[in-house]
């Protein structure tokens, strides 16, 4: 009888030890360290040889490199290719996880019934049957006459059809439900994902068939699993949305072929979900009435400047402790800011309720979006508007200075381009030559940007 392997690994650092331990000594998290079975040496050994795709291997020099580009073919969404880095690459491994009925398996299986056309794909489906897959297809008026699909959870058999099938996509729905037989645990489990993934990704080097797998998240949103799964795969894909709403973004976290955090915007319809060409035009959807504590910001999505609106409302607090919520931001980061506003702009607010909102859903993780949260908590904290036609960008620094943020030509030109007439900016993103229609103002501190409002 072949040996079991057996480890122990951090579910959170994804770093491995011979025995249990309460407390990871790497990442210093509690209670995150969980046995892994590996399998018998006797069946796993031979098939880590060739892990990248080359059986042999071979000792170069740099230059002798083949820099050949590798040959893209299209997703069939502008969207999706947008934040696979310009399309889907043979041979890549692709994570695209998301919160129930954001529309992961929506969005794979339009890609799919539409790539069928043009190329041979097979579609695995281990959480639900094929007649339930049918029946979101007939819903949503797709060609279901060329899709190749199985229902299977079984790693070992999914990758023996696919050499009889030949297809050169393949997806995984999803890698939580798919099972090793050298694995004993359950699947879902640590071991099973972790070895499945690797599997799988093993498959996808050395046929050159790219797979894209389906992954479940956590409460806190991050992709469920040890964290090794993110680290094995090329691409790490996130479809978020509220279910509440209509607009759902795709968010690179990890591209080995492209820009990470790039980002692209759909629809969900009664179609399906339809890409979003131009997002600015969908976030500035104002309304007729125009309040204070309201302003429209630039900030950088992967390649692109995105227009999004930033809500703030400053009331007297009834409580001992005044709540600090910022939805679409870091809390940690509008606390910080508070401080500054207290220090270097004379405004205290210790005894008011702040509230941030992040309109259409959006997520801001730059700090481009500083100067335009002052300003909308000065707005709402004195009750005057700011101009509709006015966009604001900048980091601002603990010692009350504005600065510079990348590509801040590209910003200004997107804000002329949806008609907004005046800007506020760091100096150093002030253009030299003038931007037609624009009234681009350069500040240095917090208090000139006060003054300039």
């Amino acid at each position: 009888m072949a040996k079991t392997k057996t480890a122990y690994v951090c579910n959170d650092c994804g770093a491995d030890f011979a025995r249990w331990l309460g407390q990871c000594p790497e990442c210093k998290a509690w209670n995150t360290i969980t046995e892994v079975r590996l399998g018998s040496v006797k069946a796993t050994g031979a098939e880590r040889r060739g892990y990248a795709g080359a059986t042999l291997a071979k000792v170069q020099t740099l230059n002798e490199v083949d820099l050949e580009e590798l040959p893209r073919f299209s997703s069939s969404f502008t969207e999706f290719d947008r934040v696979l880095g310009g399309g889907i690459v043979p041979g890549s491994a692709i994570l695209i996880g998301g919160s129930p009925g954001a529309g992961k398996s929506t969005l794979l299986l339009q890609t799919m019934c539409r790539l069928a056309d043009q190329m041979n794909v097979l579609y695995i489906t281990g959480e639900e049957s094929l007649q339930q897959v049918a029946l979101r297809a007939q819903r949503l008026s797709l060609p279901t006459n060329k899709l190749r699909m199985l229902a299977e959870t079984s790693v070992e058999t999914i990758c023996d059809l696919a050499d009889q099938e030949q297809p050169r996509v393949m997806v995984i729905d999803s890698i939580q439900v798919m099972h090793l037989a050298d694995i004993q645990s359950a699947p879902g489990s640590v071991s099973q994902v972790r070895e499945c993934a690797a599997y799988l990704t093993r498959y996808a080097k050395q046929k050159g068939v790219a797979i894209i797998m389906v992954g479940h998240v956590t409460k806190d949103g991050s992709l469920a699993g040890p964290k090794v799964l993110e680290h094995c795969i090329d691409c790490s894909i996130l479809l978020e949305g509220d279910t509440d709403s209509r607009f759902r973004t795709l968010r690179g976290h990890k591209n080995r072929f492209g820009p990470a955090n790039e980002l692209g915007v759909f629809a969900m319809t009664g179609q399906g979900l339809k890409e979003v060409t131009n997002p600015s035009a969908i976030f500035l959807q104002r309304g007729e009435q125009h309040g204070s504590g309201s302003v429209v910001m630039v900030i950088w999505e992967g390649t692109r400047p995105l227009l999004v609106e930033l809500q703030a409302l400053v009331d007297v607090s009834q409580l001992a402790n005044p709540r600090r919520v910022a939805v679409g931001m870091e809390t940690t980061r509008l606390a910080m800011l508070l401080a500054v506003l207290h220090r270097h702009g004379g405004l205290h607010m210790s005894d008011q309720d702040v509230f941030v909102n992040v309109v259409g859903g959006v997520r801001v993780m730059e700090t481009g979006a500083d100067l335009a949260l002052l300003l909308a908590i000065v707005s709402s904290f004195r009750e005057t508007e700011l101009p509709r036609d006015l966009i604001v960008f900048g980091e601002v620094g603990l010692s009350g200075e504005i600065r510079p943020v990348p590509n801040g030509q590209a910003r200004l030109h997107e804000a002329a381009k949806h008609g907004f007439t005046k800007a506020i900016v760091p100096v150093a993103n002030k253009p030299k030559d003038k931007i037609e229609g624009m009234e681009v103002i350069g500040v240095k501190s917090l208090q000139e940007a006060l003054e300039a409002t």
